[in-house]
């Protein structure tokens, strides 16, 4: 059965940073996409971040040069390192791997807030 469990989330001011965590269980997991996706209230989910297998990367237009992913094979983690956030990055932040369905994690709220 595939578990992915997010964490890392939480308030923070504007120009502050979060480090979001998702574990993944019940896949292989050095052979998966993992992607973070975000959704806020009122609007549609969207693909933030993307990492394949051999590492390589894709960001939403308004992330780059702010976030980072990453990934640790060896502890079937990923990663989503946000800097430099402002207030229209709030909403949850959802971890995504597809091994024939799409499968989701609970989410992490995200609230970047004076």
């Amino acid at each position: 059965q595939v578990r992915l469990v997010e964490s890392g989330g939480g308030l923070v001011q504007p120009g502050g940073s979060l480090r979001l965590s998702c574990a993944a269980s019940g896949i292989t997991f050095n052979i998966r996409t993992m992607d973070w996706y975000r959704q806020a209230p009122g609007k549609e989910r969207e693909l933030v971040a993307q990492i394949t297998s051999s590492g390589s990367t894709v960001y939403l237009d308004s992330v780059k040069g702010r976030f980072t992913i990453s990934r640790d094979d060896a502890k079937n983690m990923a990663y989503l390192q946000m800097n430099v956030l402002k207030p229209e990055d709030t909403a949850i932040y959802y971890c995504h791997v597809t091994r024939g369905r799409d499968y989701w994690g609970q989410g992490t709220q995200v609230t970047v807030s004076s």
